[in-house]
């Protein structure tokens, strides 16, 4: 891949600019995806496969395609632009009668399926893992819905929004005394997304042992719940619900966000005893670390808010940089609150290619996150662009072993969409 070390003239950002190549491959080239899911889990699975070489064929409902497009800024396809790269785009109508032959067809020379309907839609489609597994034994299916394929719950629809909420990680998020605070990004999916391109290549590896495929049931409550820690041995433990603590934590301390004197944040976590004693006495309080309200991290926990006051205070009296500097020449584990201004001007992120921005055809350029994790030849991973609603309807079909008139003829029914 060719890399160009000047920055890009339309987005005025130092990112480190990259070149889609077609050529470029991966650890899974050989793997072949057919992505029925929606919106930001499917998506977050499948981008790990595609940016790591796999054939991922999104199959996209007519006549607007995965919802995933509709999340814009500025009316530009921002979310669909990131998580969409290096797939293809078959634009299909799902309601028309030959589609499920399609499906079929499509699905018969897949390693791996993702879909993201509501639990039984797939059956009812006739296209249960049952029959799919006879026509293809070692299919991997990975099924993502929100609360599971079994359970009282398993009919309700899935959104992050809920499954956040119904966790326990919103209430265990907001300011001590406030209200419950859900995250302003997707998180659920995206823990989500990531367990399931972990457990695909689980049962790929499975399947090199035994031939066989499997079903994968992807649940976005039981990985939100897994992110959010030991809560139920702590209850069960102390009988007690963990309140909110805003920035602080129930578990460590020091631990929190602090002003500086030029209103910037900083954070600071600091509950391993040495990294304690050196923040005390950076700000001055060394005796803190002998006194028994502050000398293990149990009892500082209890003391939170009277080490906020002495180190709050100290770096309420000085800028974002000096602080950041004295804590720095000590080894104090702290680090600025960013935003993604900040990060643009961070030579951490423009020295390791955090971001990069790619041209493309639709959009100009796209700045994005890299593809993760950084392995050998990393930027060689991008091979294309997020693609436009079914840009790939004949290539892929072509593939799958359609000849050209019966796409014609797919196109002149309107049971595809080629651009």
């Amino acid at each position: 891949m060719k890399m160009k070390t000047e920055a890009p003239s339309t987005s005025r950002q130092p990112w480190k600019t990259v070149d889609y190549a077609a050529s470029n491959s991966g650890p899974l080239t050989s793997i072949k995806v057919v992505d029925l899911s929606r919106l930001v889990a499917g998506n977050m699975a499948s981008l790990q496969l595609a940016d790591s070489g796999a054939d991922v064929t999104k199959i996209e409902p007519l006549p607007a395609g995965d919802p995933l497009r509709a999340w814009q800024q500025a009316g530009i396809q921002t979310f669909w632009s990131v998580y969409c790269r290096n797939k293809t785009s078959i634009a299909l109508d799902f309601r028309h009668e030959k589609s499920i032959d399609i499906l079929t067809r499509l699905i018969d020379q897949a390693d791996i399926l993702i879909e993201s309907f509501r639990p039984g839609t797939l059956e009812s489609m006739g296209l249960a893992p049952a029959i799919l597994h006879r026509r293809n034994p070692g299919l991997i299916i990975l099924r993502v819905s929100g609360f599971g394929q079994s359970g009282p719950y398993s009919h309700r629809p899935g959104f992050g929004t809920l499954v956040e909420a119904m966790s326990g990680f919103a209430s265990r998020t907001g300011e001590a005394g406030g209200g419950p605070l859900l995250p302003p990004v997707a998180l659920a999916d995206m823990i989500a997304g990531l367990y399931g391109s972990n457990g695909i290549m689980m049962a790929l590896r499975g399947r090199d042992q035994t031939g066989q495929g499997q079903v994968i049931d992807l649940a976005l409550l039981d990985s939100m719940v897994s992110a959010i820690g030991p809560d139920a041995f702590d209850y069960a433990v102390t009988g007690t619900v963990k309140q909110r603590v805003g920035n602080g934590s129930n578990t460590a301390s020091p631990r929190n966000i602090y002003q500086t004197s030029d209103d910037h944040f900083i954070a600071i976590s600091a509950s391993i005893q040495s990294t304690a004693r050196r923040l005390f006495a950076a700000v001055g309080a060394a005796a803190m670390i002998d006194d028994p309200k502050f000398a293990t991290n149990a009892a500082r926990v209890k003391h939170q808010a009277e080490i906020d006051r002495v180190v709050g205070g100290w770096i309420a009296a000085r800028s974002r940089q000096e602080v950041l500097a004295i804590f720095d020449a000590e080894g104090i584990t702290a680090a600025p609150v960013n935003n993604i201004a900040d990060n643009a001007d961070d030579p951490h992120f423009i020295e390791r290619g955090i971001y990069v921005t790619a041209a493309d055809a639709t959009t100009g350029e796209v700045p994005m996150h890299q593809p993760l994790p950084v392995m050998e030849n990393n930027l060689d991973r991008l091979r294309m662009p997020a693609p436009t609603l079914g840009q790939h309807s004949r290539a892929q079909l072509i593939k799958a072993g359609f000849q050209d008139g019966e796409i014609d003829q797919l196109i002149a029914q309107n049971v595809i969409s080629q651009p």
